[in-house]
């Protein structure tokens, strides 16, 4: 609880807008940074996992950090969030491997894990019903805001300094936030009885990580074997869990099953996507980094714009209209880009692709995430919420794992390949130091992995549209509370 004649509520509220800027941009600054990282570090087999490590970290640690405020108080374990954040940050920025960077951005993703949940708390703590409408729109803003600058930041700090700053860049805005919150943000810790799931978020972690290991390829099938034998384990703990890590009860609801299922399959595309056109860009059609910036820029646009529109029809249409033609249009960029993506394709039709995805996905996401919170009682919403938002992330983190995977096995299928020599096709030459047969070779190998990735990924947009085919009318819990 915050003692309101101590709390500077507009500091405060400025701070956790610049740690929620941080987590945010680290989901999208990278993606276009990648193909220049792997030019000078090599490990392009390590490629995905870049991603999927800080992903996974940061959403299987959310819902820890979220009872471990409730024991020990909201400042102290923000603050903990930010420490680490940055500790990840600097260990990114200063990796000489690939390795190396893929653990760093694990502990980036454990202090963005703390940063997100514990934010949105102290918004609650500090604002009445009526006001927390507002401000949590302001800091939903800050979200669009850093997709959309995120992608051209990326790209502009490669150009002109090393993609090394696009971690650095964390530190002057997490020190600034930290200080500020030391300074203006004070409470009064009322400690709560909880039962922390560790042994859930450990069963669950462990097997997602065997699945991410068995879809990269490279270690037999062993790692499916053990995550069965995990998620077994994980579902018996859940079940006996006083506060379960993932509510498995929830999921048996119709309009929460089928929204996570297709929150999983659209957020494999959309990451997929985002990680993957930067590296068509720049791996296969020869642009720069500010290029790649420029192809996916408008999706980060348009989401934003659609989601407040899909806001606006839903009282109107109800949510399955909204649903229904979101997952369309995104099924439809998905497949235009599998059939359309070929060198020779210019900058702006890319983006413009896009941008129909970005329309797809804001209208899509935001009516599925509201008609769960529409499902079930208000008790119950943060956890449906949080839910949604899980299987999301890791429908994601899981395809953008298998498909490096696959473009991974494709080039090291490449007869005669010295070693380096596929890290070198993404450095700042495009591999024109290689001789030309072995350029041809590489180049005709990641076009093939990225054009099956494509098409996996229409896939999946088209699944997900059949599932929102199927979705039911949302009816109301009897026991909701109206929001503001």
């Amino acid at each position: 609880m915050t003692h309101p004649r101590q709390t500077h509520r507009t500091l405060t509220l400025i701070a956790i807008m610049l740690a929620t800027f941080m987590a945010a941009m680290e989901m999208t600054v990278v993606s276009t940074a990648m193909p220049a990282v792997v030019g000078e570090l090599g490990g392009i087999h390590l490629y995905a996992w870049v991603f999927t490590g800080y992903m996974l970290s940061a959403t299987v640690m959310v819902p820890i950090f979220g009872k471990l405020a409730d024991l020990y108080g909201r400042k102290p374990m923000i603050l903990f969030g930010i420490a680490v954040f940055l500790l990840g940050s600097i260990g990114s920025g200063l990796s000489t491997t690939m390795l190396q960077l893929v653990i760093f951005r694990v502990v980036q993703g454990f202090g963005a894990g703390a940063m997100q949940p514990i934010s949105i708390t102290i918004i609650g703590d500090m604002y009445s019903l009526e006001e927390r409408a507002k401000v949590q729109g302001m800091v939903g803003a800050i979200w669009g805001l850093a997709g959309l600058v995120g992608p051209l930041l990326g790209g502009a700090i490669v150009e002109w300094l090393t993609w090394h700053w696009i971690f650095f860049i964390n530190v002057p805005f997490g020190v600034l936030a930290a200080v500020v919150l030391v300074a203006a943000f004070h409470e009064r810790i009322e400690k709560r009885a909880h039962a922390l799931d560790y042994a859930g978020a450990a069963l669950l972690s462990g097997a997602i990580l065997c699945l991410l290991a068995a879809a990269s390829g490279g270690v037999g099938v062993w790692p499916v074997g053990v995550a069965s034998l995990l998620l077994v384990g994980f579902v018996a703990v859940e079940r006996r869990a006083p506060e379960p890590v993932l509510p498995l009860a929830l999921l048996r609801d119709r309009v929460i099953g089928l929204s996570n299922l297709a929150g999983a399959l659209v957020g494999a595309a959309m990451m997929s996507t985002v990680t993957y056109v930067p590296l068509f860009v720049q791996g296969i059609a020869g642009g720069s980094a500010t290029d790649a910036g420029r192809a996916i820029t408008p999706m980060v646009i348009a989401w934003p714009i659609f989601s407040t529109l899909g806001g606006e029809l839903i009282p109107r249409v109800g949510f399955r209209p909204v649903i229904r033609a979101g997952l369309a249009l995104t099924a439809g960029s998905a497949l235009l880009l599998a059939l359309l993506l070929e060198p020779g394709l210019p900058i702006w039709a890319i983006g413009s692709i896009m941008a129909g995805y970005g329309a797809g996905l804001g209208l899509a996401n935001t009516a599925l995430l509201l008609a769960v919170q529409t499902a079930v009682d208000w008790r119950q919403r943060g956890v449906a919420t949080a839910s949604t938002m899980f299987f999301r992330t890791i429908g994601g983190a899981l395809t953008v794992g298998a498909l490096g995977g696959l473009i991974a096995a494709g080039i090291a299928n490449v007869p005669g390949v010295p070693p380096g020599a596929a890290d070198e096709l993404l450095g700042p030459d495009h591999g024109r130091s290689l001789p030309v047969a072995l350029l041809r070779s590489l180049s005709s190998a990641l076009a093939d992995g990225l054009h099956t990735s494509f098409l996996v990924i229409a896939a999946l947009a088209i699944l997900a549209l059949a599932v929102g085919l199927a979705f039911p009318r949302p009816t109301p819990s009897p026991e909701r509370v109206p929001a503001a």
